[in-house]
C-alpha cells in the first residue's frame, strides 16, 4: 500500500464526518428520510471500496477491482452524495453568494463538463499515462480531478438547485443518452486487448485469483465500467422521465395569459379563446 494512504483515508473519514455534522444533523435544515437513506448509502458505498482490504485489491492486484473501485465512485456515491442534500443547504449556500454567479456560467453550457470528465478517464486508462502515475502521488491528485467533474456533471443531470442550473429534461435526458456514448471507445478497448498492458498489475497477475490472468483481468475491466456506467444512466433516465412525468402532472390545467397547458402539451391561446376563457371565469 502507498505511503500517503492511511492519510488520505483519514482525511476522507473527517471529512465525511464534518458533511454529516453540518448538513445531515443540523437543525437547520429539513432532511428526509429518503435523503438519509441517500446519505447512508453512498457513505456505504464509499468505505467499503475505499476503507476495506479492497481497496489493497484494487490498488496492488487486480486491474479489474480498480474500475469497480472507480466506477462505484463515480456512478454511484457521486449521484447518491448529491441526492442527500436538503435544499435548504443548497438555498443557503448559494444565495447572494460569489458561488451563484460562478455555478451559473460553468452550469451554463455543461457539454464542456461532459468532454472533460469522459476525456479525463479516457486518458487516465490510456496505458502510458496509467503506468506512469498509477501508484504514486499523482494517481491520488487525478482521482480527486476526476471525483470533481463527476459530481459536475451529475449535477447537471439530478439539477438538486434550479437557481444555479436550469435545464429541460428533455435536454437533460439527451445528456445522459450522450455521456453514455462518450466512454464507449475505451470499454470497447479494455475488451479487446490482446496483450497486457498495465505493467503493474501484469506483475502479480494470478497471485488472487490463478484463472484470472492479465489479460482476462483487462477484459474483465472493460465489462466491469460498461456495466456500472450503463447501469447508473439507466437509472437516471428513469429517474428524470419520472420527475418529467410529475411534472407535468403538476402543470396539467395551469394556464396563462397566452398559454394552457393539456396533456403536457402547451397549447398557444389565440384573442378567440382568450376572450373565451376569461368569460368562463
Amino acid at each position: 500500500m502507498n505511503w500517503w494512504a492511511p492519510l488520505r483515508w483519514r482525511q476522507q473519514c473527517f471529512s465525511v464526518i464534518g458533511i454529516f455534522k453540518t448538513i445531515i444533523k443540523s437543525p437547520y435544515y429539513n432532511v428526509t428520510n429518503t435523503q438519509m437513506m441517500y446519505f447512508f448509502i453512498a457513505v456505504s458505498l464509499f468505505v467499503l471500496v475505499k476503507g476495506t482490504p479492497f481497496a489493497v485489491i484494487a490498488g496492488n492486484y487486480l486491474f479489474s477491482a480498480l474500475i469497480l473501485q472507480l466506477s462505484v465512485t463515480f456512478f454511484m456515491t457521486v449521484p447518491l452524495f448529491i441526492l442527500s442534500l436538503p435544499e435548504q443547504y443548497l438555498a443557503v449556500f448559494f444565495w447572494r453568494h460569489r458561488r451563484s454567479k460562478i455555478a451559473k456560467m460553468l452550469f451554463k453550457y455543461p457539454w464542456p463538463l461532459a468532454i472533460m470528465f469522459n476525456g479525463l478517464v479516457t486518458l487516465f486508462f490510456v496505458p502510458s499515462v496509467f503506468n506512469f502515475i498509477h501508484g504514486n502521488i499523482l494517481q491520488f491528485f487525478y482521482e480527486v480531478l476526476l471525483v470533481t467533474f463527476a459530481f459536475l456533471t451529475w449535477w447537471v443531470i439530478i439539477e438538486p438547485s434550479e437557481e444555479v442550473a436550469d435545464h429541460s429534461y428533455f435536454k437533460r435526458l439527451v445528456y445522459v443518452f450522450f455521456m453514455a456514448l462518450f466512454l464507449m471507445p475505451i470499454g470497447i478497448f479494455l475488451l479487446v486487448l490482446q496483450d497486457p498492458v498495465y505493467t503493474s498489475y501484469t506483475a502479480v497477475s494470478g497471485e488472487l485469483i490463478p484463472a484470472l490472468t492479465a489479460v482476462y483481468d483487462q477484459h474483465l475491466a472493460g465489462g466491469v465500467l460498461k456495466f456500472m456506467q450503463l447501469t447508473s444512466y439507466s437509472f437516471a433516465l428513469f429517474y428524470l422521465l419520472k420527475m418529467w412525468g410529475l411534472r407535468e402532472e403538476e402543470n396539467e390545467g395551469k394556464v396563462d395569459d397566452d398559454t394552457v397547458v393539456v396533456q403536457g402539451i402547451p397549447i398557444k391561446l389565440n384573442e378567440h379563446n382568450k376572450r373565451n376563457r376569461w368569460k368562463k371565469r
